[in-house]
């Protein structure tokens, strides 16, 4: 048996072996690649390769990113911003029928092209919307639901951390650009939950509130100008080459924390507590990122790609059925495995066979966090689904039938993203990003 298809045995069924047993991803990939490792150099060799791997996996500038963003979205969740955006989402659906649905999907896509966290964006805006859609006797499985489906347009809309680690995994890639080729995806994903949630809403006579208050309006908006700056801030100032990506996470930090403290709602005492969240969640994903990067090398050192690329045109040439097979699979991988180890493990296996087609790695890019993004809200792993029903006090049972529509619209919108490459290169090809 070829030592490739052997190698790939031993780390693939280690790493679900691990996973079943109950180990952590980060672990499960750092063990069964370094028993896969083994394999192929001694003992001695195969302790140094990893360590070298492990330092050279974190060894970029734009990892910085990571840690800073992840640090401006607790700083945001903490800082009085989400009301703020709930406050003017109202403004733009209010005239739609479910305006408290329609608000819900609104605010997560606001907040979560603030925070880029589909998960802060659940726990924030739908720990806001829950009580008062109960108070309108909304039903509380569709308010779930709706605030499920919707919060991860955030990991589309930029900044996004997924964006950034792909960026980091595939090479040669523009930040710039995947943040440019998320915005249309994930805006219409997040039409296509509103488009659901208002005929829904109609059925069940969640009426439009057409009642307009102009100077309540103008506060509103006055109100929330600071917060929705931010988004021009950091997003202008990548485009306009004032700044990186990493010092846009930078500046994004110093920003919410000034916001927060004008806002007075963040406090001197309550910065430790948020240091100490970020630090958590940055190291669970800087550890996932180095042990990854083990698997990264032995993946590379064995030609495993080529050998699942081969595998993959031996079956069909038909570069539309290659597609649907890898949206497959990751819609799969996405139910169980957390986006980031995700990009991490897949990006080196599909991305060399897309761009045999021609397919720019971009286009690859928001297709394959489209997918992973998806599976943050199906059972039986969905961080956001748990986030969702948790706040919205409501168990998984209840919100899976009311979620079965939107996974519908979601499901088309992927299918369009995949086979409609405008749809995700037109705003960065007009903006001169890719050719």
């Amino acid at each position: 048996m070829d030592i490739a298809i052997v190698v790939a045995l031993v780390m693939f069924s280690g790493v679900f072996i691990l996973l079943l047993a109950g180990t952590p991803i980060s672990i499960s990939i750092g063990i069964s690649s370094f028993a896969a490792m083994l394999l192929i150099l001694p003992f001695d060799g195969a302790i140094l390769t990893s360590a070298q791997r492990v330092f050279v996996g974190l060894d970029s500038f734009a990892l910085l990113a990571i840690p800073f963003f992840i640090l401006a979205g607790n700083l945001m969740n903490n800082g009085g911003i989400a009301i703020r955006l709930i406050n003017c989402a109202k403004l733009i659906s209010n005239f739609l029928p479910g305006p408290l649905a329609q608000t819900n999907v609104v605010a997560n896509m606001l907040f979560g092209s603030i925070s880029g966290s589909g998960v802060a964006s659940a726990a924030a805006v739908g720990g806001i919307m829950s009580p008062i859609q109960k108070k309108e006797q909304y039903d509380p499985a569709f308010s779930a639901a709706v605030n499920i489906a919707s919060a991860p347009t955030g990991m589309l809309i930029p900044p996004s951390n997924s964006l950034i680690v792909y960026a980091t995994v595939a090479g040669s890639v523009s930040i710039s650009a995947l943040f440019m080729a998320g915005y249309v995806p994930g805006i219409l994903w997040g039409l296509g939950v509103m488009l659901v949630a208002g005929f829904i809403a109609k059925r069940r006579g969640y009426v439009a509130d057409r009642s307009a208050d102009k100077g309540k309006t103008l506060r509103i908006l006055f109100d929330a100008i600071p917060s929705l700056m931010m988004i021009v801030v950091v997003i202008g100032g990548i485009l306009g080459g004032v700044f990186t990506a990493t010092e846009a996470s930078a500046i994004a930090v110093v920003y919410s924390l000034v916001l927060g403290v004008i806002y007075r709602n963040i406090k001197m005492d309550d910065l430790p507590k948020i240091f100490l969240a970020t630090a958590k969640m940055t190291a669970i994903v800087i550890f996932m990122l180095a042990a990854s990067s083990i698997m990264s090398w032995v993946m590379a050192f064995t030609k495993i790609p080529a050998l699942i690329a081969s595998g993959l045109l031996s079956a069909t040439d038909s570069f539309i059925v290659i597609l649907l097979i890898m949206n497959l699979v990751l819609l799969l991988v996405g139910t169980f495995m957390d986006p980031t180890p995700a990009v991490l493990i897949f990006t080196p296996i599909f991305l060399p066979i897309c761009m045999q087609f021609g397919m720019d790695p971009v286009h690859f890019g928001i297709m394959m966090v489209f997918n992973l993004s998806l599976g943050t809200i199906t059972p039986p792993v969905g961080p956001i689904l748990f986030t969702g029903c948790k706040v919205g006090d409501i168990k998984i049972e209840r919100v899976i039938k009311p979620l079965l529509p939107f996974f519908a619209v979601i499901a088309i919108v992927l299918m369009m993203v995949t086979y409609l490459p405008a749809i995700t290169m037109a705003l960065p090809q007009s903006m001169g990003l890719v050719k």
